[in-house]
């Protein structure tokens, strides 16, 4: 058994870059990328940030861990990559299959997250309003100040050695409650 490690945020709090970066790190890992899940999705898809979409979300989300909890079951050290807000970490967690997983939210500003979303290349996601409601939502939801990389770094380097001491330290660790 290997840890799962879950990256989170905002859309433009730098997910994806600081996941590939940390599971780089790791000798035997898997990236699990949590946009990929919502992608199986071939009809009827509601935008995952409205509020009608919430039966949605809890399947994707439940089947995303699922396979995110399989890979670390099986030694691979897991970075999962994707949007699970602290209202759905206890479902994230529980669909894991794991006693544990480390939790760590990244939380840049507010225009530092609308400026990324707003020029990135080769993503589907460019939504400002949806950008602003989900920044919205990470900072008015209750979370551990533990779990939360409040302005990280500037730099990538910096963002992931700081999430890989926390990581290490034991910082992150969320247990799964029964």
């Amino acid at each position: 058994m290997a840890p799962l490690l879950v990256i989170t945020g905002p859309p433009g709090a730098g997910k994806t870059t600081v996941a590939r970066s940390v599971a780089q790190t790791f000798d035997k890992s898997a990236l699990v990328e949590g946009d990929a899940f919502f992608g199986f999705l071939s009809s009827g898809a509601i935008a995952p940030w409205l509020p009608e979409a919430h039966d949605q979300n809890d399947s994707v989300i439940r089947v995303a861990a699922s396979a995110a909890g399989q890979f670390a079951s099986a030694g691979y050290v897991t970075i999962f990559d994707g949007i699970v807000g602290p209202w759905f970490l206890q479902t994230f967690a529980v669909a894991t299959g794991l006693d544990a997983l480390h939790y760590a939210v990244l939380m840049p500003s507010i225009e530092t997250c609308v400026k990324r979303v707003a020029t990135r290349v080769d993503h589907g996601f460019t939504d400002e309003a949806a950008t602003r409601h989900m920044f919205g939502e990470f900072e008015s939801a209750a979370i551990e100040p533990r779990h939360v990389l409040t302005e990280p770094p500037d730099h990538l380097d910096g963002v992931v050695r700081q999430v890989l001491s926390d990581f290490e330290e034991g910082l992150l660790l969320y247990r799964v409650r029964a």
